[in-house]
This record gives C-alpha cells, sequence and structure tokens, in this order.
C-alpha cells in the first residue's frame, strides 16, 4: 500500500515538473519572439543637444528642462583698455524643454549682439542597431532670429522701422550616424531666409552645409568638431566659414564646453553666414568658447 503511493506520488511530481518546463519554454520562446521582432536604436550617438555651435540630432527624454548659459571670449586688436579675461565677453542665456522624447522648444538671448532666437526640434527617424532599414538618425531644425538693427553686422539688414526686416529664418535636416562607440559624424543641409535689403547685392536666401562630429577620449570627455561651408557667401562684406574644436566634459546633469572658433555669435543664420573672421591667432581671430548646460527632469519616468 506504501509503494503504491510512492509511486502515485513521484509520478504526479514528475507530470507537474514535466507541465512546467514546458511552461517556462514556451514563456522563454514567447519572450524571444518579442526581442527579436522589436527595432533596438541606437543612444548617445552625440550626448548632447548640441555638438558645440550648432545642433545635433539628439533630443531630450520628456519633461527634461535644459538651462544653458554660452560664453564667447575675444579680444580686439590695439584694444587700449584694461580688462579681466577678455576685451569682449559675449553670453547667450538659453531655456530649452522638451515636450515629448522626439520634440523640443527653445529660447535664447544674446546680450552682446542684442539678439532673440529662438527653435523648433523634431527627431523624425532614429538610427536603428545592427539593421539596414534605418542606418542612421534625422531631426528636423527651425529657428528664427531677431535683432535690433543698430547691431547688425555691417548693412547686411536693411534700415528700416518695418519689423520683418529684423528677422531671420533658419531652416536645418540633421543626418547623424554613430559609427561605433567612440566615432560619430553629422552632416547638416542648411537653408537661411532673411529679408531682401536693395541697397546691397547680397542674397536674401543663403546655403550652407554644416560637418561636424564627436570622439570619445574617456567615460566623460569627448573631442568634438564643426566646420559650416556657405555656397553662396555675402558680397558686401568679407565673411569666412564657421569652425569649431573643443572638448566636452559631463558631469552627471551638467555638460562642460570647452571650444576655440572663429565665430563670435550664438544664432544659427549670424554666425553661419555672417563670421567676419578667420581661423587663426592672428588679430584677435582665435575666439575662446565655454559652454555651461544643465539639464532637470521635471516629470517622472513611469515604469510601463
Amino acid at each position: 500500500m506504501k509503494n503504491s503511493i510512492k509511486k502515485q506520488l513521484l509520478a504526479l511530481l514528475f507530470i507537474v515538473a514535466y507541465s512546467s518546463s514546458i511552461n517556462a519554454q514556451d514563456l522563454l520562446d514567447k519572450l524571444n519572439n518579442e526581442l527579436t521582432n522589436k527595432p533596438l536604436y541606437e543612444i548617445a550617438t552625440f550626448k548632447t543637444t548640441r555638438i558645440g555651435l550648432g545642433h545635433s540630432i539628439e533630443t531630450r527624454k520628456k519633461g527634461a528642462l535644459e538651462i544653458s548659459l554660452y560664453n564667447r571670449y575675444w579680444n580686439i586688436p590695439n584694444f587700449a583698455g584694461q580688462r579681466f579675461l577678455a576685451d569682449v565677453v559675449s553670453t547667450r542665456y538659453g531655456l530649452d524643454y522638451a515636450f515629448s522624447d522626439n520634440f523640443t522648444f527653445g529660447l535664447g538671448y544674446t546680450n552682446h549682439d542684442k539678439i532673440t532666437d529662438g527653435f523648433l526640434k523634431y527627431k523624425l527617424f532614429k538610427q536603428r542597431k545592427n539593421s539596414k532599414k534605418m542606418p542612421f538618425s534625422i531631426t528636423l531644425v527651425q529657428a528664427l532670429s531677431h535683432r535690433k538693427l543698430e547691431n547688425a553686422n555691417g548693412n547686411i539688414y536693411q534700415q528700416t522701422s518695418s519689423s520683418t526686416d529684423k528677422y531671420a529664418f533658419t531652416s536645418q535636416v540633421l543626418i547623424g550616424k554613430k559609427i561605433n562607440t567612440e566615432l560619430s559624424l553629422q552632416v547638416a543641409p542648411t537653408f537661411i531666409h532673411r529679408e531682401e535689403n536693395p541697397l546691397t547685392n547680397d542674397p536674401n536666401n543663403q546655403f550652407a552645409v554644416a560637418f561636424g562630429g564627436r570622439h570619445k577620449i574617456g567615460n566623460h570627455a569627448a573631442i568634438v568638431s564643426e566646420y559650416f561651408y556657405v555656397t553662396n557667401p555675402l558680397k558686401s562684406v568679407q565673411t569666412y566659414n564657421a569652425f569649431m574644436v573643443g572638448v566636452n566634459w559631463e558631469l552627471s546633469h551638467l555638460l562642460l564646453q570647452f571650444q576655440i572658433t572663429n565665430a563670435r555669435n550664438f544664432a544659427e543664420d549670424t554666425f553661419i553666414t555672417q563670421t567676419r573672421n578667420n581661423f587663426n591667432a592672428k588679430d584677435g581671430n582665435f575666439h575662446f568658447g565655454f559652454n555651461a548646460t544643465w539639464v532637470l527632469q521635471t516629470k517622472k519616468n513611469k515604469l510601463k
């Protein structure tokens, strides 16, 4: 009798164990199928929303508030006065907010140029991992800037009281690719429009191509560089293509950027098409840039 009960218990345990292994295998197969079918995307292509001068393909997570302080320092040739650090300091105060993971709105003001700027930024496509379907990321940027005419470079802007003559619009398509864990590259076709000035022969529509790159040199540091080639430069004043090389240093929610550039301005339409200095060490043409960006998360991410 006892042997019979033992045999029945052993048979029951065997059946339960066998059923559990089958169910576990079925669950594992379902999870594998879901992970296989779900696309995986590259992250942290540039890690920052700006490479240095211009935008990168990156957007912040929903609810992220980005507070930025961009500074540019340069000296004036044969300047008679004495000033701390540099003869001229230009600062842009910026505030960006991510309404979604893919959509960001930003505003900024530059004290030296008296330029107010803003932008809309939308990530259209994300680069997929180990896939040829989407080998790069694409982000769209629409920016505008408004300036006081007395602070405009040269006579590029028409000297009228019309408010429309004070605006400029910049449209960009940012195309970026994470080559590997250390190297990322970006190219950005750019279109810039401003009101036509009948007093000059300057084009009111200009085209440019921006090239940018990031090379990781440590867990929290990277070398970055940008170059902006303008296809139809201004004719009334001598301008040069903007160039920048620098180091980005990440400290938790704080990002520090150190740059050397020939561009003095911050608004896209201005530094891309109106840089008046070549990139060299003569006559104060080297400009030192220091940017500080804080990222605050205003919304808590919910577990799904």
